[in-house]
């Protein structure tokens, strides 16, 4: 079975959970933006959670079967059409052979996904189906779909759990224009001055259009760095630092001016100080902000980390049972 593309939407990928493990030799995590909202969809459609979905970006892609499919569509709030007929997102439907899906204007956030039944098919490249696209690697020949590809849909199976017909409304993720994004502090806070830190904490922060897989950029009042010596080997811009890793999340102020929150697809070193980093059970409340959304960012402790990321394990533990 295939999904055949007429029209490839705007950027749309082969994502999964990710290429874990790489990171050290530069190779980025990936996968899914939204993980909590990919997952959901492959949760209605009986697969596991690892199984490759696409991620459509604003514009969706206008896709045939060659066979039938068990689909569905979760993440952004979007208008979905089989034939030219509406169908709800969170909810499995079936396509027949030949059947049309495509999509409306999307009305919040930037990504939403589409899961299949047996998952997107493409190869493994280093135990992920995940596109990189700057590194032409995974998914469709490491790029964004194109018109006339024929992107491969994997065998039946079963991932023994109950039938799923839809997503509870509590369970559906929110996608808000005003976002509080849990952070933990470090590992160079300790460079900004008093009245920087205050400034990075106690503002509002825009999203910019500047935005994607690899960074989200803000704009906002700028913070204040220490003045200092620079080290031997770091840049003259007081946001430099001697080369270090970044964590996945980190957020870098080059210049002190717009906050970056590196993402899934960001690199995984360089010469900028990362003053905070976001928690893991927030990265998907990132992903799921669209230009013009305001953020604040709020300090947390290692133990509320922690409590988050075990009360984000709970919720799916419940959803995948």
């Amino acid at each position: 079975m295939a999904f055949e593309i007429l029209e490839p939407g705007l950027s749309t990928t082969v994502q999964d959970q990710g290429r874990i493990g790489y990171y050290r030799f530069g190779i980025p995590q990936g996968g899914s933006m939204d993980q909590y909202s990919a997952t959901l969809g492959n949760r209605l459609v009986g697969n596991t959670p690892a199984e490759a979905v696409l991620e459509c970006t604003y514009i969706g892609p206008k896709i045939v079967t060659t066979e039938a499919a068990v689909v569905a569509v979760t993440g952004a709030p979007v208008d979905v059409f089989v034939n030219g007929a509406a169908v709800p997102q969170y909810e499995r439907f079936t396509l027949a052979a030949g059947d049309e899906l495509r999509f409306g204007v999307i009305k919040g956030g930037t990504k939403y996904f589409i899961a299949v039944h047996g998952g997107i098919d493409v190869p493994e490249v280093l135990g992920s189906r995940s596109t990189y696209p700057i590194g032409a690697i995974g998914g469709m020949n490491g790029r964004a779909l194109a018109a006339g590809d024929r992107v491969p849909v994997g065998a039946e199976k079963d991932n023994g759990l109950p039938l799923l017909l839809s997503i509870a409304e509590g369970d559906r993720p929110v996608f808000s224009r005003d976002v509080r994004v849990r952070v933990m502090l470090g590992l160079y806070d300790h460079n900004l001055s008093k009245s920087g830190l205050k400034s990075f904490l106690n503002s509002e922060w825009t999203l910019t259009p500047v935005a994607d897989r690899m960074g989200l950029r803000y704009a906002g009042p700028g913070v204040e760095w220490k003045e200092r010596e620079q080290p031997f080997g770091a840049g003259q811009d007081p946001s430099n630092i001697v080369d270090a890793g970044y964590a996945v999340g980190s957020i870098q102020i080059p210049g002190g001016t717009q906050p970056i929150i590196l993402h899934r697809d960001a690199v995984s070193g360089g010469g900028y100080a990362m003053v905070a980093t976001v928690i893991s059970a927030d990265m998907d409340l990132v992903a799921r902000c669209a230009p013009g959304a305001k953020t604040h960012f709020d300090a947390v402790t290692m133990e509320q980390a922690l409590q988050a990321r075990s009360e984000s394990a709970a919720r799916d533990a419940r959803i995948w049972s």
